[in-house]
């Protein structure tokens, strides 16, 4: 029904307008007595856990940043079957993004293209969203990803991400520094190791021993996501995400004038499946067996996922998908994982 739905009713609408319209009902479905009918409906087969960064998820499969940037839907999502959520893009400071419209669909290609801007609530205010979670959903695995508040230079990065490290590692099962959305001007420069480093270890230092993570673009060189991935090593991350959204525009068969109209941005979804695996193969070819590996990008089936696993994702992450696929994506992606493993 769902692909209906999405034709007749939800296309018509601002993507930005029907994010949040979804979002109001996903937080119904995550309090009772909801949750626990929803869950009957949609809870992961125990046999799909997998243990990684010393938690253990439900499910391989999670749902990316930038879905529930204020952590306001958390217990809805893991209700409908995802093994984690990861919460944010947060920053230190709270932030408007960028002006509207800033979400723009591609529905011939199934993706999106989105210049949001780390719009959220701050650092603070999500602290305070996790401390109720953390009572109310002690076994829910919450991601948290930062990135820079855009009224900080670029050359106060470093104190900036770890004042929000400070106020958030506590709360959170693991924490993911961005340093890769195209949306934050000068954000991207911060990837070069050199200064990619330094800014890594003062965050492990005030994010303690919560796991660290950091997010990379999919538009890096092969070498120098081969060099950020062995710097991650070194510096005792507990893992790498990859990767974020792609300024690339190559192989839409959206039409041109579509895809200008749209303007900047960040483009996900399905255009980004090939290079998504280029990029998880470059990253775990540099990196021990061990190592955390998050696959981003491009997912929208099970064997999309299975795909992943296979190509050495430790846990694999999705957001575009949801738009087209519909609330129950999750149990879709668990059911198919758990068909494919059964022959």
């Amino acid at each position: 029904m769902y692909p209906l739905l999405f034709r007749a009713v939800l296309s018509r609408f601002d993507p930005e307008f029907a994010h949040h319209a979804g979002m109001a009902v996903i937080r119904v479905l995550g309090v009772p007595p909801f949750a626990a009918v929803t869950r009957a409906f949609t809870k992961p087969d125990r046999s799909l856990r997998v243990d990684a960064l010393g938690l253990t998820f439900p499910s391989p499969f999670g749902v990316a940043a930038g879905f529930d940037k204020n952590a306001v839907g958390v217990r809805g999502l893991a209700a409908l079957g995802f093994g984690h959520v990861e919460i944010g893009t947060v920053t230190a400071i709270p932030q408007e993004g960028n002006p509207k419209p800033r979400l723009f669909r591609l529905v011939a290609d199934r993706a999106v293209i989105n210049r949001m801007g780390f719009n959220n609530r701050g650092a603070d205010a999500a602290a305070r969203r996790l401390a109720r979670l953390r009572r109310g959903a002690p076994d829910t695995v919450i991601g948290v990803n930062i990135g820079k508040s855009r009224v900080v230079d670029v050359e106060n990065a470093t104190e900036d991400y770890v004042s929000s490290a400070t106020r958030l590692a506590p709360l959170a099962d693991y924490l993911a520094v961005n340093v890769s959305s195209p949306n934050t001007p000068g954000l991207r420069g911060l990837q070069a190791v050199e200064t990619l480093a330094p800014l890594l270890r003062a965050v492990k230092e005030a994010s303690g021993s919560t796991p660290l993570l950091v997010k990379i673009a999919p538009d890096l060189p092969d070498d120098e996501i081969a060099a950020i991935a062995g710097m991650a090593v070194a510096e005792g991350l507990a893992g790498i995400i990859a990767h974020n959204t792609t300024i690339s525009r190559d192989g839409l068969v959206t039409d041109d004038a579509t895809v200008e109209a749209a303007g900047a941005g960040g483009l996900s979804g399905a255009p980004l499946k090939e290079r998504s695996l280029q990029v998880l193969r470059l990253v775990r070819e540099a990196v021990p067996t061990d190592f955390c590996v998050i696959a981003v990008g491009g997912v929208e089936t099970p064997e999309d996922v299975q795909e992943r696993l296979d190509a050495g994702a430790t846990l694999v992450q999705g957001y575009t998908a949801f738009l087209y696929r519909g609330p129950f994506w999750g149990r879709e992606i668990n059911r198919g994982l758990l068909r494919l493993r059964r022959g």
